[in-house]
């Protein structure tokens, strides 16, 4: 779906008679790496070659620049256990290192307390030197796509290149991509997805230590959890309410106005963002007149 989503945003800006090797190198992506070490390895493999596939043989891209599927990684969220936390230093790891394997040009790892509140500095720290331990000691940042010529990568890295294709059949017998999203099939695809996942949890047929597997029914938590501090709240209003005494409150409402206009009609709205923000027009603002023009989106059910 995010590959489908970039080649649409490929073939808007090529319609609208953009130079596809003008704007092709500055595009880039973010991913997740789960846990499945190998299969996320292949799966990074899978997006490279069909990116640059795409854009040599469908829109005729000359620059080996715009060939590149240049993509940010972070590691998976959903895989974090409460339960058990210090194994998610494990997991972090082991994702980390498949999205290294699999081409990543940045990383972001997860903290080892986030499926319990926001992560402490301690937690952060680790994650920070688990990237840091890969880089410097582990040697796998040497050598580029490490992993080709495995029969099993190279077999998993086809296999995963032709569902993609199957799937995309999928999505251009529904209309394209934007009826697929507003007919409501990538969110049921994702849901149906993440509700499979789930099941094979509760089921037991898939093991996650620490929740199903190996549990300690007698555990204490034994890492420091990260404690807020309650006047931030107070801090923040009492800042926000600063600014709107201070600011132009006329000239706000003048950016914001004229952003109203812009979102109503076909302009680029982006110079009118430029100029709420630099009025000091607040997020939130900002967003209301959004919701005005544009309404609350809410997601649609397949059927």
């Amino acid at each position: 779906f995010t590959l489908g989503n970039g080649l649409e945003y490929v073939r808007w800006a090529v319609a609208r008679g953009l130079n596809v090797d003008e704007f092709a190198p500055r595009l880039s992506f973010f991913f997740n790496c789960h846990n499945d070490f190998f299969e996320e390895i292949a799966k990074f493999r899978a997006a490279r070659r069909i990116w640059a596939r795409e854009m040599r043989e469908t829109f005729g891209a000359k620059n080996p620049r715009s060939w590149l599927c240049r993509f940010h990684t972070q590691t998976a969220g959903v895989s974090l256990t409460a339960q058990q936390p210090e194994n998610n230093v494990v997991r972090v790891a082991i994702q980390a290192l498949a999205a290294v394997l699999g081409g990543t040009q940045s990383l972001h790892t997860n903290s080892m307390d986030e499926a319990l509140a926001l992560p402490s500095e301690e937690a952060v720290t680790v994650a920070l030197r688990t990237q840091q331990i890969i880089a410097e000691e582990s040697g796998v940042v040497n050598t580029v796509d490490p992993l080709a010529g495995s029969f099993f990568v190279e077999h998993e890295t086809n296999k995963i290149e032709a569902q993609v294709y199957d799937y995309w059949q999928q999505v251009d017998e529904i209309g394209g991509v934007l009826p697929a999203i507003d007919t409501g099939f990538y969110q049921s695809e994702i849901s149906a997805a993440a509700y499979r996942y789930q099941r094979e949890i509760d089921s037991g047929r898939r093991a996650i230590v620490g929740v199903n597997a190996y549990a300690d029914p007698d555990e204490a938590l034994r890492i420091p959890i990260l404690k807020m501090d309650p006047q931030g709240y107070e801090r923040q209003v009492a800042r926000l309410a600063a600014v709107r005494a201070e600011r132009d409150n006329e000239r706000v409402a003048a950016a914001l106005a004229a952003l109203r206009d812009a979102a109503a009609g076909d302009a680029n709205t982006m110079p009118y963002l430029l100029d709420a923000v630099r009025a000091y027009a607040t997020l939130g603002e900002i967003t209301d007149v959004f919701r005005e023009v544009f309404g609350t989106y809410e997601e649609p059910t397949w059927i």
